[in-house]
């Protein structure tokens, strides 16, 4: 982590650094193994599924390099919270078509919205 995350003030039940790197590692072999199920379940609407999984990715990607390397908050809450939209629509629309991919996503959201209290909680310590 770099020096200027670790001047931050951190919010209650803020885990170790060490945490996070194997929590989204298996995170993302979550992400993806469920998209697999996902692209092999036969079923024609999944459209819409692709559509929310590509965004809610891009948003995914997205918050690392805006919250550390440019060191803005207030943008990264947003992205953030954005994400947290398209992966409730995901999770959703991956329910509709295959329950097995859309459990697999749980701990995912679950960690996001944690992600989301932790950043919600940098912008107003900070």
């Amino acid at each position: 982590m770099n020096e200027w995350y670790k001047s931050l003030i951190k919010p209650p039940f803020t885990p170790p650094d060490n945490i996070f790197m194997p929590v989204w590692s298996i995170l993302y072999i979550l992400i993806f193994l469920s998209l697999t199920i996902y692209i092999l379940t036969d079923d024609d609407s999944k459209t819409t599924g692709y559509v929310y999984f590509s965004i809610q990715m891009i948003l995914n990607v997205l918050w690392a390099p805006v919250f550390f390397i440019l060191k803005n908050i207030p943008i990264s809450v947003v992205i953030i919270i954005l994400l947290d939209i398209f992966l409730f629509l995901t999770v959703k629309k991956f329910y509709s078509v295959s329950k097995i991919a859309c459990l697999i996503l749980i701990p995912y959201l679950i960690w996001v919205l944690f992600a989301t209290y932790l950043n919600i909680s940098y912008l107003v310590l900070n």
